[in-house]
């Protein structure tokens, strides 16, 4: 049996299940929108340096750019996961109604007494 994977190249198959994306999967898409993040604040870095004689309006505009695209890089890479959790299912059925609380009080249970006479 090959352990190449098949069909590599053609259309992914259909989900069936409601089932969130993986955390391993959910990692990697932070980091790729946090790093292409950076490289638009870096872009808009070096604008800045290249404008700031000839285009001050441009070069502040790329400055203040800079300065935000940090903050909103990280509050979007920290808010991925919980955005993906959706409604769960109950666990009862929709015609049941769910079963009443007890409450358990704590007891202690003393191991048996020996008989010092024996």
């Amino acid at each position: 049996m090959s352990r190449t994977a098949r069909n590599r190249g053609g259309p992914r198959a259909e989900s069936i299940t409601g089932a969130r994306t993986g955390l391993t999967q959910d990692v990697r898409g932070r980091q790729r929108r946090y790093l292409a993040a950076m490289l638009v604040r870096t872009v808009c870095v070096v604008l800045m340096a290249v404008t700031w004689n000839r285009w001050p309006v441009f070069a502040v505009c790329a400055m203040v750019g800079g300065v935000a695209i940090p903050y909103v890089a990280v509050v979007v890479a920290q808010a991925g996961w919980r955005q993906q959790r959706g409604h769960r299912p109950a666990l009862t059925r929709a015609h049941e109604e769910p079963a009443e609380r007890v409450l358990l009080e704590p007891t202690l249970i003393l191991p048996p007494e020996r008989n010092a006479a024996g």
